[in-house]
């Protein structure tokens, strides 16, 4: 594998992980005196299945860009009961009358999430406490309190209702928002409890789920491509790895525009040099500034 991002298909069952662990043990046994460099560009959980990024080389280094885009969801929830981790495998601790919902009391519901919200992430979710994750110390048996977090809901869209039993739920979202939590505050909110029995991730920005059993691969200007662009001299090169500053020059456009509303990105620039990604930049007063190297062109 190149340096690059590849887009994948997780099947239901699988973890984020064992995708990582496959690219390394490939890439371990291609190049075995290379250390790889592989993560993922943020998790599925198990029982969820759809688009799942894997950064290699120092694409890696444009991880946390990757939160800054819209992420796109389809869910199943059930209605009537809470699980501990906000899906189907968890254990009931709460149950509801759900005879009373309508399509019309739902759509009320979900448009009090629209926004940016102090969500709670779900006891099961990969973030850390302490340096270790909290799904680790929940499967443990461990009492786990997590922080809220802020987050963003963009669009929020019922596709279809089986009442009083589920519902179908298509939502687009910034990166770091929890799809099982929202699950879980919709039952409260109206007071019968709620889970997802299913998710499927469907887009991250512009980049569709391939489906099962199919890879793309990005480089160059298909990575992060909702962010402008500058190309690059051999001069420039010189002086951005002397970690000097560079005149603003010429920006080209983004090649993909965010929703209307979304949250603007932090600016970052793409630089380009003889067509491979080499520098993203930081605007500032006085040019443009190396934020991260990329040493291989992903």
């Amino acid at each position: 594998m190149t340096p690059g991002i590849y887009l994948l298909h997780k099947p239901v069952g699988d973890t984020s992980f064992s995708f990582v662990q496959a690219a390394i043990e490939s890439m371990r046994a291609a190049q075995p005196h290379r250390r790889p460099r592989v993560c993922h560009g943020g998790t599925l959980d198990p029982f969820a299945h759809g688009l799942l990024l894997l950064l290699v080389g120092s694409a890696t280094r444009l991880f946390d860009h990757l939160h800054e885009v819209p992420k796109v969801y389809e869910a199943t929830v059930r209605w009537g009961a809470e699980t501990d981790n906000g899906d189907l495998h968890g254990k009931v601790i709460s149950t509801g009358d759900a005879s009373r919902l309508s399509a019309d009391r739902l759509d009320e519901a979900i448009a009090t999430f629209i926004g940016w919200q102090e969500q709670v992430p779900p006891a099961t979710s990969a973030k850390r406490i302490g340096g270790e994750r909290a799904y680790t110390k929940a499967h443990r048996g461990e009492s786990v309190e997590l922080p809220p977090s802020r987050v963003y809901l963009h669009e929020a869209t019922w596709l279809s209702h089986d009442l009083p039993g589920e519902s179908r739920l298509r939502v687009v979202v910034r990166g770091g928002y929890y799809v099982r939590a929202l699950a879980r505050d919709l039952g409260r909110l109206l007071a019968c409890g709620a889970h997802l029995t299913a998710l499927h991730r469907t887009a991250i920005g512009p980049w569709a789920d391939p489906g099962s059993g199919n890879s793309i691969e990005l480089h160059g200007r298909d990575l992060l491509p909702w962010l402008p662009s500058r190309l690059v001299s051999d001069q420039d090169v010189g002086e951005l790895r002397g970690n000097r500053t560079i005149p603003r020059g010429e920006l080209l456009p983004p090649d993909w525009v965010l929703p209307q509303g979304f949250p603007e990105p932090e600016l970052c620039v793409r630089a380009f040099h003889l067509g491979r990604f080499v520098f993203l930049l930081r605007l500032t007063d006085r040019g443009l500034q190396v934020m991260r190297e990329l040493p291989d062109g992903p």
